[in-house]
């Protein structure tokens, strides 16, 4: 009986001592990368506002994408820096350099700058993950620490620039391998999320929150009419994947020279803003998804935002996939709303969580996405479009270094790549 009570003893006693240890490293990492990502929407929205009130700022795209592109050839020469190698980080060790953080946080900020189409939660994840790789070498963590780290790393960052502590902490539980959820690193991704948070609030960054009309009662009708959405909003992630590969494809097959691929991307992007007649579908188009959530939309605003991301991206822009994605699946759901008897805004909803879910392959971060921008108003139906979205978007999605590791079809497990 008393050797079972020391190994009871022992147990708790680790278990505390770990609880303590992972508490105060959380602690570190979210005020480090917290105060990173508030940094970075302070930038951002500066560049945002300068880019509205200077119109000439667009003309200098091409020169900014080429200085982007000179910057990561001479610092990053074999392309290697990327959301793709903190999703690798986190679950397979892989080294993140320390520049990672400042290449990503000026290349998206010359983006936003010059009015290039991207969003910014994807570069969020690079800063915060770099930041937390560096801290890790700095304190000597072995290696299971240390990708436990960049994990915390990605909440805080993600929490600070977005404003959602709760699906910033189940992301980076969620996104790097799909099928399995790192339970070990619940407590310090949820403080390390909640710290950059609340830190970011206090600096004057805005968290992100809107009121949705006309939600519907739970019912045969609106369940069949959300899983419609929804299924439609698997076929158009997978359609968005695609052309950002693609894209990238096209322009290094035509020009094969990295600088000057960016200037003409740049170019081309200039060229499409003006032939539209409006700069709605340039930078992140928080504005857009607000109008679009309110029940308001151009019908062929998806196809645009879609069209000039894969423009910018695929040119060599930085920046992140994330706003574009919540920007096409908004303007998409509020105009297919009205062809399947949804309020827009409603379905403009719908349509953003769904589009997320598809392309990212995360359906618990995803409806946790919808509850805190949205509340908690409908949630079953935010539920359903998650998992027929999660579902029928295949093996598809926005990273490659994400690996899914259950079969979406049976219960087996098939450890495959992201397509």
């Amino acid at each position: 009986m008393e050797e079972k009570m020391r190994r009871v003893l022992s147990a708790v006693l680790e278990s505390g001592a770990a609880f303590v240890k992972w508490l105060g490293l959380a602690c570190l990492v979210g005020v480090a990368a917290g105060l990173a990502g508030a940094a970075f929407w302070h930038v951002l929205a500066g560049a945002r506002r300068a880019f509205a009130a200077v119109s000439w700022l667009l003309y200098l795209l091409p020169l900014s994408g080429a200085v982007i592109a000179l910057a990561y050839g001479r610092l990053d020469p074999e392309q290697k820096l990327s959301t793709n190698l903190i999703l690798q980080a986190a679950r397979d060790n892989r080294a993140v350099p320390l520049r990672t953080a400042p290449l990503i946080f000026a290349g998206t900020a010359l983006t936003h700058l010059c009015g290039g189409s991207a969003g910014r939660e994807g570069a969020a994840l690079q800063l915060g993950g770099s930041l937390a790789a560096g801290l890790g070498r700095l304190l000597r963590l072995k290696e299971k620490d240390g990708r436990m780290v960049i994990l915390c790393g990605m909440s805080a960052a993600f929490a600070a620039v977005f404003g959602t502590p709760l699906t910033a902490a189940i992301f980076a539980l969620e996104v790097a391998s799909v099928g399995v959820m790192h339970y070990a690193a619940l407590v310090p991704c949820t403080v390390s999320a909640l710290i950059g948070f609340l830190l970011a609030g206090q600096l004057g960054c805005e968290a992100e929150a809107f009121t949705l009309q006309g939600v519907p009662a739970l019912s045969p009708a609106s369940l069949a009419r959300v899983a419609v959405l929804a299924l439609l909003c698997a076929v158009l992630s997978v359609l968005f994947c695609r052309l950002l590969r693609l894209s990238g494809r096209w322009y290094a097959r035509l020009i094969a020279q990295p600088v000057l691929r960016a200037a003409v991307g740049g170019a081309v992007v200039v060229m499409v803003t003006l032939l539209l007649g409006t700069r709605a579908y340039n930078g992140a188009g928080m504005d857009v998804v607000a109008r679009a959530l309110e029940g308001e939309s151009e019908p062929l605003a998806f196809l645009f935002k879609m069209l000039l991301t894969a423009l910018t991206l695929g040119a060599g822009f930085r920046g992140g996939e994330i706003v574009p994605l919540f920007f096409i699946g908004s303007t998409f759901g509020c105009v297919a709303g009205d062809w399947l008897g949804l309020s827009p805004s409603f379905a403009a909803g719908i349509g953003l969580v769904a589009l997320f879910c598809g392309a990212t392959n995360c359906p618990i971060t995803s409806l946790m996405l919808g509850i805190e921008l949205f509340g908690g108003e409908g949630m079953a139906l935010f539920l359903l479009a998650c998992a027929v979205s999660y579902a029928l978007s295949g093996y598809t999605g926005l990273y490659t270094g994400q690996k899914i590791l259950d079969s979406k079809q049976k219960l087996e497990r098939i450890d495959r790549s992201v397509t």
